[in-house]
């Protein structure tokens, strides 16, 4: 235990230790339970004697904070009132007044509440599809035959080699030619979109984004004090007849875009308009940066070819995950890059983190190679488009006043609530009938436009939990009603709500 001791002070020893355990205990550092160093040895830690451990003990006993158990030990007996966790400075140092106030970022995508019975809408996959015994299988093979090689640091540059060859030909059923020296693997598809921002762009640069859009891209573009411009969305995907007036007016360093099953909106950009912006970024030397989070969640309709795939000449930075489809805890992601920037990413990676895991590439890559993932694709996309289909049915019966567009693929339904509903004042009122969703404020760069939407996630839930889940959304929204006054009329059931 290293308590710092000025042999120096003024204040005597032993209650220098008194003082630092006394914290200790009331900011939780040292929970009720815990068990001390015995006083002779801790005395021998820090070089003291041991009757100034004694009285420091002695006088937190006599404080109800330790309690001594004959033939077991010293323990932390409960928690003071004290102060919490750091604020024991009455001034902190002027380097840290000087720092700028936080950006605030979005609420945890996950349930907040620890009600048993919580209907939650929100999340990435359903937990209780992930291939839990094929990944620790796959673990078992990867460590009998690699052993301490998956364990070390592996690759400080791009990713395992191996693994950037089978992201390869994942990509080619896409339509993505690339090499393995074009990928870089990255910890998630988060690090991947931070690695492009950092090396692309600098504090007060415009990004053109869809709007709505990704809420944690809102969340890191802040945090790096870029300016997120709004592009609108409708059924198919970014209105790129808008996008060439905003590159004259805003002059923009980068495009952000999820051209498949957009989240939040589960939009689709048509082929005529890739085309169209990757002409626009072309002719205004604007770089894009393709979000795949999960492309191949298709349910109808036909494949567009990605961005990257109509762009040879490395204008179009091309970011995609595992996570959406095994487990977000893999942590490996990947993006793909030509030309120069290519280098430029892998050097700000390897500074950064050194690598993503070498077991977890590993991992990835001989469940892929082995046909796992393929099977897992298949066997998820077939249960995600029946509770696609379920949530269709239950919003058409029970919500027929709220207004949707059937996503085509993907994770998520947008919907916009009948007039006077906002998302933020009816996710109370939801909880406490056992449902919850994401507000839709947090995928605007102004969330005052987010206002009257929310996003569902139907993946995360059976067909039956989404119809019971839907049933007490709608419960919801009338105790919203009859608390408010706001009556029925003025919604456009089936509409887009753009």
């Amino acid at each position: 235990m290293r308590i710092p001791v000025d042999r120096d002070s003024a204040v005597p020893v032993y209650r220098q230790v008194e003082l630092w355990l006394r914290a200790s205990i009331e900011d939780g550092a040292l929970p009720a339970g815990t068990r001390l160093p015995a006083s002779r040895a801790l005395a021998a830690e820090l070089g003291l004697s041991r009757i100034t451990v004694v009285n420091a003990y002695a006088a937190l006993e006599g404080d109800g904070l330790l309690v001594t158990r004959t033939g077991s030990g010293t323990f932390v007996e409960g928690r003071g009132g004290g102060p919490p966790l750091g604020a024991g400075a009455t001034e902190w140092p002027l380097w840290q007044r000087m720092l700028p106030v936080p950006e605030k970022v979005t609420e945890p995508a996950w349930p907040v509440t620890d009600r048993p019975d919580l209907i939650s809408f929100t999340g990435v996959g359903d937990t209780r599809l992930f291939p839990v015994k094929e990944l620790q299988s796959t673990m078992g093979e990867v460590l009998r035959q690699a052993g301490t090689a998956a364990l070390d640091y592996g690759s400080l540059t791009d990713g395992y080699h191996p693994l950037q060859e089978t992201i390869c030909q994942l990509l080619a059923s896409q339509g993505i030619r690339t090499a393995a020296t074009g990928v870089v693997v990255t910890s998630g598809s988060q690090q991947a979109l931070a690695l492009v921002c950092q090396v692309l762009l600098t504090p007060g640069d415009t990004v053109l984004v869809e709007q709505p859009t990704y809420n944690l891209a809102l969340d890191l573009f802040r945090v790096l004090r870029l300016r997120p411009v709004g592009i609108p969305v409708d059924r198919s995907g970014m209105r790129v007849e808008l996008v060439e007036r905003a590159l004259q007016q805003h002059h923009p360093r980068l495009i952000y875009t999820i051209p498949n099953f957009q989240n939040p909106t589960g939009a689709c950009l048509s082929g005529e308009r890739r085309h169209q912006l990757l002409a626009l970024a072309r002719r205004y030397n604007v770089p894009i940066l393709e979000d795949d989070y999960a492309g191949d969640l298709r349910y109808e309709g036909r494949s567009q070819p990605a961005i990257k795939a109509l762009d040879p000449g490395g204008h179009v930075i091309y970011v995609g995950t595992f996570a959406k489809l095994l487990m977000p805890g893999l942590r490996v992601g990947y993006l793909v890059a030509d030309g120069p920037v290519r280098d430029l990413l892998a050097t700000h990676k390897r500074a950064q983190d050194l690598t993503t895991s070498p077991l977890m590439q590993r991992i990835v890559d001989r469940y892929v190679t082995v046909g796992r993932y393929q099977a897992h694709l298949r066997r998820t996309t077939r249960l995600y488009r029946r509770r696609r289909d379920a949530l269709l049915t239950a919003l058409a019966a029970d919500l027929p006043e709220v207004a949707v567009e059937p996503p085509t693929g993907g994770l998520f339904a947008w919907l916009r609530l009948p007039p006077g509903v906002t998302g933020n004042a009816l996710l109370p009122i939801a909880r406490a009938e056992g449902v919850e969703f994401a507000p839709g404020d947090a995928f605007f760069p102004d969330p005052a436009d987010g206002a009257p939407f929310i996003r569902l996630n139907f993946a995360t839930r059976t067909p039956e939990e989404i119809a019971l889940g839907v049933t007490r959304l709608s419960a919801a929204l009338r105790r919203f009603r009859g608390a408010a006054g706001v009556g029925d009329s003025g919604a456009t059931p089936n509409g887009v709500g753009r």
